[in-house]
């Protein structure tokens, strides 16, 4: 390499060290019941700053929190149950202590467009019926809506009849996933997956709010975050008017101001 390339290089370093690009990357852990409302906002956020790339990762909420416990480096945490991202608040985790709120979740139970089970007429009651040979949820060990499915079912005197028919899945979403792809027959999955374009076709029977734990959702951005300002305005895109109507567009409820 001659003298005058290797200055060119050179120059090119200390510029990139005195003068950072703009913009910046946000990593973002999600609820899987946000897969299809938050891909819609990451969209239209990303056409509103095109300088600002943002990395989503879905899963189970429990997992997410357990990751960031031990320095998972996400920027943005919505879990699917308000508990995780309060307690992580409590460890001195979250940037300036503050813990938000964003939606309520609702369950489900859904089947296929060519489900034999007329979910509508039977309710939960469904998966009782003698053709849901599998019956798909979310782990309840980690993740809010399978332990909300498991409640319900309790609450409404179906479990031990259905308890040998369960497939888990990691999350919600995958739990709906086997549903749709014929691994499982049925499904209690979260009301934002069955109203999905994606899911189109498919019948459901919403389960009443009464017979689980009201899934309040919540998140935190993270004190380690490197893009404190660019996660900041995601944060508020998702809360904002217009980021409210698609999450509503979408079935979930909107938590009450405190």
């Amino acid at each position: 390499m001659n003298t005058v390339r290797m200055f060119r290089v050179f120059v090119a370093f200390l510029l990139l060290a005195v003068c950072p690009a703009k913009g910046g990357e946000i990593t973002v852990a999600a609820a899987s019941d946000l897969k299809f409302a938050l891909d819609e906002l990451i969209g239209e956020f990303h056409e509103k700053h095109p300088e600002t790339k943002v990395k989503v990762s879905y899963g189970a909420s429990g997992n997410f929190h357990a990751q960031i416990r031990n320095g998972a480096p996400y920027d943005i945490y919505f879990s699917a149950d308000i508990e995780y991202p309060r307690k992580l608040a409590e460890a001195g985790m979250a940037l300036d202590g503050e813990v938000f709120r964003y939606a309520v979740g609702r369950v489900v139970v859904w089947v296929p467009e060519k489900s034999p089970i007329d979910v509508e007429k039977l309710g939960i009651r469904a998966l009782e019926a003698e053709a849901a040979k599998r019956i798909a949820i979310a782990n309840p060990r980690h993740a809010p809506y399978g332990a909300a499915a498991v409640a319900a079912m309790k609450k409404l005197g179906v479990y031990e009849s259905v308890e040998k028919r369960l497939v888990l899945g990691e999350n919600i979403a995958q739990a709906a996933q086997f549903v749709q792809s014929g691994a499982a027959d049925i499904g209690v999955i979260a009301l934002s997956l069955a109203m999905a374009p994606q899911m189109e076709g498919g019948k459901y029977w919403t389960v009443p709010l009464d017979a689980y734990p009201k899934l309040e959702q919540g998140g935190m951005i993270l004190k380690a975050t490197k893009s404190p300002k660019e996660a900041k305005a995601l944060r508020d895109f998702v809360f904002g008017e217009h980021g409210r109507g698609v999450l509503k567009r979408y079935g979930f409820s909107m938590p009450e101001k405190e």
